[in-house]
């Protein structure tokens, strides 16, 4: 039996945004599919752990596919490497037998950047203008690509990065003239400034701080995929209509976990999520909206469904 692996460059032609977001959209107008996950962990006392986790998805009858994902923090300082490698697999749903291998990496900086772009068209105002994102890490520039294609009237993004030069590059390397590109060094001043607050990070301490953002502002949290990281503090729970990508996911992140366990927040503060708000329309409401782009197992197959259904 002969696959075909579909390498990244092919995912990025086929996946443009306008095409991938309103995939997205649509596919969550449909009955969620059943998911799983499960990972293992492999932890060290200084520094994170290194993670492999396996997340099918199935819609009976319709699409089937699994992701391999790994994790490996100090690969970048030890190997010169990614930190996240991943593929793949979509199956044949009638028979079981496998269709496909599909770039992971690619596949995962297209799904993640088109739901949290989803989540920003579902949720942030209409006039934005000013984006403020925080990590220039290899998700960064998909993430503010999608954005821009949501909000085409975003006029200036600053970035910040705990290491200003990595932040320098990416706004060096993705300024044009439609708009301007900024890196910067203090955060809390880019917080009170932007319309639009987007974090994707490794952060295990909050770094968007609820009391900071100006009325009406957008917060998407990307981050905190395990239990120890956060990314948003308890005033930003507290203040903000929260809303996320899948109900079900809500105690399975950092960013609620805690929360909910000490009570901060209950499973009735969430608002919607993008099944809901998919059908409903927008959300926004002049308040602070926060999206947690928490990444359960459907979106990966949503994403790898558009890829197979303009390739061939």
């Amino acid at each position: 039996m002969k696959l075909d692996f579909i390498d990244a460059d092919i995912i990025h032609s086929l996946l443009d945004w306008s095409y991938l977001v309103t995939s997205m959209r649509q596919a969550h107008c449909e009955v969620p599919p059943i998911i799983g996950r499960l990972a293992l962990e492999s932890p060290y006392p200084d520094r994170q752990s290194d993670m492999l986790i396996i997340a099918p998805a199935w819609i009976p009858g319709q699409d089937l596919g699994c992701k391999l994902i790994t994790s490996f923090p100090d690969n970048i300082a030890r190997h010169g490497i990614p930190t996240v490698n991943s593929i793949y697999t979509i199956f044949d749903p009638q028979t079981g037998r496998p269709r496909a291998i599909l770039d992971g990496e690619a596949l995962i900086f297209r799904k993640t950047a088109a739901t949290s772009a989803l989540g920003a068209d579902l949720l942030a105002s209409r006039d934005a203008k000013r984006m403020v994102m925080l990590g220039a890490g290899a998700l960064a520039p998909y993430v503010i690509e999608a954005m821009r294609a949501v909000r085409p009237g975003l006029e200036e993004v600053r970035i910040w990065n705990r290491t200003f030069e990595k932040a320098e590059q990416l706004a060096q390397r993705l300024g044009d003239s439609d708009c301007t590109m900024t890196a910067v060094q203090d955060r809390e001043a880019a917080l009170k400034w932007a319309d639009i607050i987007v974090s994707a990070t490794m952060s295990e301490t909050p770094i968007v701080t609820g009391n900071t953002m100006r009325e009406g502002a957008h917060v998407n949290l990307i981050g905190a995929f395990t239990p120890v990281m956060r990314e948003g503090d308890d005033a930003l729970l507290t203040r903000a209509d929260l809303y996320l990508d899948y109900r079900p996911m809500a105690a399975r992140n950092g960013e609620f976990y805690d929360a909910l366990e000490r009570g901060l927040i209950t499973e009735s503060d969430f608002l919607g999520d993008l099944f809901e708000l998919s059908k409903s329309g927008s959300a926004s409401s002049g308040q602070v909206t926060l999206f947690k782009n928490a990444g359960a197992a459907h979106l990966d197959l949503f994403t790898a469904r558009a890829v197979m259904a303009r390739y061939s």
